[in-house]
């Protein structure tokens, strides 16, 4: 239950935590741009695992930080740190944690939805009510 007690322990850094991976999915053009910048910078059959129907395959902070820095969000992550108060690779850590669950629930067909199209009705903000259930509230 690594994530679990990590947001719990973080208190307020769970929103912040939230709004990061928000923000990253925004910058990227939601669940498909991101998917395809994992997978493109070396993350193919983690991400595939967290969008498909079986277990989601574990990726590390560094593997995690290695390709958003090759596909050019390298600024993005050390922003977000500072902003949540915590230095960057703790900052992976948490999102290496929180993505494979994230994609997971914004593609529960098992397909990613169209750039700017909803999943199933989910969209951006729907990554709160993620927290929440990771939260037990």
């Amino acid at each position: 239950m690594g994530l679990l007690d990590n947001l719990l322990g973080s208190g307020g850094q769970a929103a912040s935590l939230m709004g990061v991976a928000s923000d990253l999915l925004e910058k990227v053009g939601g669940v498909q741009g991101l998917v395809q910048v994992l997978q493109q910078h070396g993350l193919g059959d983690e991400v595939q695992s967290w969008i498909g129907t079986g277990e989601n395959q574990p990726v590390s902070g560094s593997a995690l930080g290695q390709a958003l820095d090759k596909a050019g969000l390298g600024n993005l992550v050390q922003e977000a740190a500072s902003k949540v108060g915590m230095d960057q690779d703790t900052l992976l850590g948490h999102l290496s944690d929180l993505l494979p669950a994230a994609i997971n629930h914004l593609t529960p067909n098992g397909q990613t939805p169209e750039a700017g199209a909803s999943s199933g009705g989910l969209d951006l903000g729907s990554l709160a009510g993620l927290a929440s259930k990771f939260l037990g509230k």
